[in-house]
């Protein structure tokens, strides 16, 4: 599927991308872990919120802090805003900020995403026709989005179907349990494994992080 194609995205609620059974269906015939893995998880899918912004200040809130953490912390700051816009959170109290948990550097990280919105300075509209290396290379210049961050956006956001997160932990220990029976595993070797999922290694990830924690994560 080339990596350009739209994914609609209904207004009503989170939308799943059209892929996903042809990419389940070519995954559980390539690699025998995934044949096992797939069918545990029924007709859960990755599923994309459609706000670009939020999806952004979603993984910033969540740098380096477990997921239920990260739900705290970000609950507490979605309330400050009438609206999660980047104008709006540019009017936000930095104290009301902290005072929601957020460190002093990830205030700032929030206030350089909204700022490059609320410019202008990304091409929001011409993401779906760019290639991932183009878009990561654009979002890693905004401060606090390294290329995790950039890579998390291309799965969650605009649902990229063949993005391997080789700096996501959850994948390199999944990849461990799942195929190396708990051994560490490099960087290498996850690329290795991977060459059986190709083209849809978000799908396969997404199975992975699933196998450790039954719960989708949603940004």
């Amino acid at each position: 599927m080339p990596a350009t194609k739209k994914i609609a995205v209904e207004a009503s609620g989170p939308a799943s991308p059209g892929y996903w059974a042809e990419a389940c269906k070519h995954l559980m015939k390539k690699d025998r872990v995934m044949k096992r893995l797939i069918p545990q998880y029924g007709d859960a899918a990755l599923q994309t919120r459609g706000d670009a912004f939020g999806t952004l200040a979603r993984s910033i809130v969540g740098q380096q802090i477990s997921v239920k953490a990260a739900q705290t912390v970000w609950d507490r700051f979605a309330a400050l805003p009438r609206a999660m816009t980047p104008a709006a959170v540019l009017k936000l109290k930095i104290d009301d900020m902290r005072a929601a948990g957020l460190s002093a550097r990830k205030v700032e990280y929030l206030v350089d995403l909204a700022l490059h919105f609320d410019a202008g300075k990304l091409h929001v509209d011409g993401w779906h026709g760019m290639e991932d290396e183009a878009i990561i290379a654009e979002l890693v210049a905004i401060r606090g989005i390294g290329r995790w961050t950039a890579e998390m956006f291309l799965i969650f956001h605009l649902m990229r179907p063949n993005v391997l997160p080789l700096d996501d932990v959850g994948l390199i220990n999944g990849i461990s349990q799942n195929y190396f029976s708990g051994d560490p595993v490099s960087r290498s070797d996850a690329r290795e494994v991977a060459e059986a999922w190709k083209p849809w290694c978000s799908v396969a990830t997404w199975y992975i992080w699933r196998s450790l924690d039954p719960l989708p994560v949603t940004y």
